[in-house]
């Protein structure tokens, strides 16, 4: 698919971190951009930037994605294109022992579920209600219709100590995206998915530059943490490449990562 100004996309979480560069990457191009967020100042303040759109998303809710959909095709018309980088994380052991006091906990499914509505559902919800209207589009000369990408992560594949959501979570976005590829093939629309590691976003530069450091020094090469901007070129990548369906690509310096 060639991005240009013909072409709409909208970026969930794109207000910050992988969305962010993946938004700025698709206006770069040309391609007339929605951000969808909950972080509204930062959405407005970046939308203004690259002339984009905001509107103010939950991903959890049917009615805020629909009518954050409604907005976007008001403004840029239809999306081709949709890449979904909303997500969460939350580290707390399945069951535990405070060593001083004796007393046991669990994870509250609460709090669980919490995570999974948004990293999992939230991105179900946002493929299915964008593919409904991308099968309203005429196909391009290719027999294209529209380009998903998602975010899942290498928990998915090698989750950590406290893990337990968001492995679950990201694993589930890796177990649906061979599924809808295939429920969308003879439609012409494609879904893949990236599976980042230690990624350089505004939840790892909330912690001490040494902290970061020593993270970073884990990757085999490069040995650091990776940038954004590495991201959206891969997320681009799997645009542009109408040969690209159905793939879980690690994107992650060759880590592996260990239990804690």
């Amino acid at each position: 698919m060639e991005l240009n100004s013909s072409v709409a996309a909208v970026v969930t979480g794109g207000a910050s971190g992988l969305g962010e560069a993946t938004a700025r990457g698709l206006a770069s191009n040309g391609v007339k951009l929605a951000i969808f967020d909950m972080q509204r100042a930062k959405g407005e303040a970046l939308a203004a930037e690259i002339g984009g759109t905001f509107c103010e998303v939950d991903v959890t809710s049917d009615d805020s994605v629909a009518n954050g959909f409604y907005r976007a095709r008001a403004a840029n018309g239809h999306e081709r294109i949709l890449v979904n980088c909303a997500g969460t994380a939350n580290a707390v052991r399945t069951a535990s022992r405070d060593r001083k006091t004796g007393e046991i906990r669990f994870f509250p499914s609460k709090d669980f579920d919490r995570v999974i509505q948004i990293n999992l559902v939230g991105t179900f919800r946002c493929i299915a209600m964008s593919a409904a209207g991308m099968l309203s589009l005429p196909p391009l000369e290719n027999g294209e219709r529209g380009a998903i990408v998602n975010t899942a992560s290498v928990a998915a594949q090698d989750g950590q100590i406290g893990q337990a959501a968001y492995s679950a979570s990201k694993g589930g976005v890796n177990s649906l995206t061979l599924v809808v590829a295939r429920d969308l093939a003879q439609e012409g629309i494609r879904c893949n998915t990236i599976m980042p590691g230690l990624f350089n976003t505004p939840l790892l530069q909330g912690m001490p530059e040494q902290v970061r450091d020593a993270l970073g020094a884990q990757v085999p090469f490069p040995a650091r943490l990776g940038n954004p901007a590495e991201y959206a070129s891969l997320a681009l990548e799997m645009i542009r490449n109408s040969y690209f369906n159905g793939e879980c690509v690690r994107l992650d310096g060759a880590i592996r990562m260990a239990p804690r």
